[in-house]
């Protein structure tokens, strides 16, 4: 089985849009910015073999604000810019109570049982309390990029870091057993 990188998109990837201490996501790809260090992070994490996979919540599809297709095409640029070949998206919003939605570990455990990753050796790198709670219930080692909004803190265990640069630098310089 393979070991994976979970990624968070908008705040993890590329920049979230913080209104009243609440990141929001690009509305539309000439909104998108690519934070600084990712794509030498994500360069960095594929040349050591490990698999990223982004899993990303986008409940603006469900509220009717943001298309699919404006998702969809978030996600390609995003796959093209930085060689990210898996993304799995929840369209779904809280009400709908859907598997996929985090924090529930649904995307985590649909795309392990997809592309044979070993959830337990995997990590999972995200910049709100519901990724690094869908991590922790996966069985994933949480980094948490810490952008300071003004909504609950996850729960421990996680390592807090500033960006995804911090976090594979951390991952690459320690073995899983450092991280148990």
């Amino acid at each position: 089985m393979r070991k994976a990188i979970f990624l968070d998109r908008d705040g993890v990837i590329n920049k979230a849009y913080v209104v009243d201490g609440v990141p929001l996501p690009p509305k539309s790809l000439k909104d998108v910015e690519i934070l600084d260090g990712v794509k030498e992070a994500t360069s960095l994490l594929i040349e050591n073999k490990f698999i990223l996979v982004v899993v990303t919540n986008q409940p603006d599809v469900a509220r009717g604000t943001v298309t699919r297709g404006a998702v969809e095409e978030i996600n390609a640029y995003l796959g093209q810019e930085l060689s990210l070949e898996h993304f799995f998206t929840c369209f779904h919003d809280d009400i709908q109570g859907c598997d996929c939605r985090k924090p529930k570990p649904g995307l985590l455990q649909k795309s392990a049982e997809i592309l044979g990753i070993n959830l337990y050796e995997s990590f999972l790198v995200g910049d709100r309390w519901r990724d690094v709670s869908a991590g922790q219930a996966a069985g994933c080692t949480c980094f948490f990029v810490d952008h300071g909004y003004t909504e609950k803190s996850p729960v421990l265990p996680f390592t807090k870091v500033s960006s995804l640069i911090e976090a594979a630098h951390s991952i690459l310089e320690n073995s899983n057993d450092s991280f148990s």
